[in-house]
This record gives C-alpha cells, sequence and structure tokens, in this order.
C-alpha cells in the first residue's frame, strides 16, 4: 500500500483526538504526529538494506505491522501527555493508528501477506476481500503503476481525507 492511505487515517484521527478549542499548532503538529505513527510500521523496509529476508519474521510487513506492536508503542507513545490530552486518549488513538497499518496492509493484493499475530504465530494473513493494489517499493511509485496505486488509494480514502480536512468552527 502507497502512504496517502496510512497518512490519510493518521490525519483523520488526529481530527477526531484534537478538540474544537485546540489552537491550528496543536492540531497541525497532532497530524504531523499521528500521520507519522501511521506510517512507522514501514520502517521496516531498512530490512531490506540489511538484507534481512522479506519473509523473515523482522523483514517487511513482520513484527512492526503486528498488533502486539502496536499496543506496546501505543502504551509507550501514551505514556507521555500530549498538548494537555489524556494519557488514556493518547495511548488509545496511537496504539489504533498503529494497528490500522497492518490491518490496511492485509486489504492489498500483493506481498507475503502481513504478520498480524507475531510473536505468537509467524503466518503472514490477507484480508477476505483485497481492493487494494500494493505499491511498487522505492523509485518504482515514479512510474505508471505508482501513480495508478496513488489515485486508488486517494479514491479509497476520500472519506478520511475530508473528515481530516474538512473546516471545523472554532467553539467560543
Amino acid at each position: 500500500m502507497a502512504s496517502l492511505g496510512h497518512v490519510a487515517v493518521g490525519a483523520a484521527a488526529a481530527r477526531l483526538w484534537c478538540e474544537p478549542a485546540d489552537s491550528w499548532r496543536t492540531r497541525l503538529l497532532a497530524v504531523v504526529a499521528f500521520a507519522g505513527l501511521a506510517l512507522a510500521p514501514d520502517l521496516d523496509v531498512v530490512a531490506f538494506a540489511l538484507r534481512i529476508p522479506y519473509g523473515d519474521p523482522f523483514g517487511h510487513r513482520g513484527a512492526s505491522h503486528a498488533l502486539l506492536t502496536a499496543l506496546v508503542l501505543g502504551a509507550a507513545v501514551g505514556g507521555r501527555t500530549w498538548f494537555g490530552k489524556s494519557r488514556r486518549r493518547t495511548m488509545l488513538f496511537a496504539a489504533a493508528v498503529l494497528a490500522s497499518h497492518g490491518l490496511l496492509d492485509t486489504l492489498t493484493d500483493g506481498g507475503l501477506g502481513v504478520a498480524l499475530f507475531w510473536p505468537f504465530d509467524t503466518t503472514r494473513y490477507f484480508a477476505p476481500v483485497r481492493p487494494i493494489p500494493v505499491a511498487p517499493i522505492g523509485a518504482g511509485m515514479l512510474s505508471a503503476r505508482g501513480l495508478y496505486v496513488l489515485m486508488v488509494e486517494l479514491i479509497a480514502f476520500a472519506p478520511f481525507w475530508l473528515l481530516a480536512l474538512w473546516p471545523q468552527r472554532r467553539r467560543a
């Protein structure tokens, strides 16, 4: 999956996490932070440079995409208060955004699947329905296939973008 869908989920989560009275600066920082969390599991692409095989538990879409990893990292993120929000709220939102990455990747039509239940099960899973085309990695995103994937994601995740970007009135 290309990044557009993951970023849209992170931006929409930031919108829901923020409150109407929050400043534009807080809102912007929340969007950046939650979009970053939504993309974080794909930092495992460094495994390619380290010559870790794709299908390895620490390869791409392995441990970093697991639901347990999302819970642990969500708890770590929620261990600090962000912009005066409760730790519990922050932990829940962070864990949900991190977990969304692996779950969304199961909806793609390529790759080896996602190790959702690592470390208890190293099986790679796909969803029963896989409507999202898998994105080419690296410079392949600049190809016609990459553009096609971006357009599909832009359309598929339009509701998340609308939620994230729709103007919100501030309460008096």
